[in-house]
């Protein structure tokens, strides 16, 4: 016959000894350091001493503030994926007065996986043409047309 107080033991230590394997494995991921970096890779267009792309970022929590970018500089941040994968940091990139674009910059269901290549680095480049994006600084897609 089934004896709950035999079968209560066995079960109880193996919680012990299973529970902070598995909260060991997901610390693991949440700790994890991303870094976002976006690129000015406009043409460079007179005046040369005007900033030719402003770009500003921010997640629910965070307002990164708005950028004025010179060609080639690096708008660079570094985050980490919450508990629930819920992170998101979203961006608006305005080349002077000509186009217009929000693009999601880092969203952890998309971007944990495809960013660990590198450096655990999500790197963008903002053309001419669109958004593009590269997990390991060589191989670029565009991912948000203008």
């Amino acid at each position: 016959m089934f004896n709950l107080k035999e079968m209560l033991l066995p079960l109880t230590l193996a919680l012990c000894i299973m529970y902070p394997l598995a909260l060991s494995i997901s610390e693991d991921v949440l700790l994890i350091n991303y870094h976002i970096h976006i690129i000015n890779d406009l043409p460079l267009e007179p005046p040369t001493n005007v900033p030719s792309l402003n770009l500003h970022c921010k997640s629910k929590d965070k307002d990164l503030g708005e950028r004025a970018m010179f060609q080639h500089q690096d708008y660079a941040w570094d985050s980490k994926i919450n508990l629930f994968r819920t992170t998101l940091f979203f961006c608006n990139a305005r080349w002077r007065n000509k186009k217009q674009r929000y693009f999601e910059a880092f969203r952890a269901t998309r971007d944990e996986d495809r960013c660990l290549d590198y450096h655990f680095s999500c790197i963008w480049s903002v053309r001419y043409d669109g958004i593009y994006f590269s997990s390991d600084n060589y191989t670029w897609t565009m991912q948000y047309p203008w």
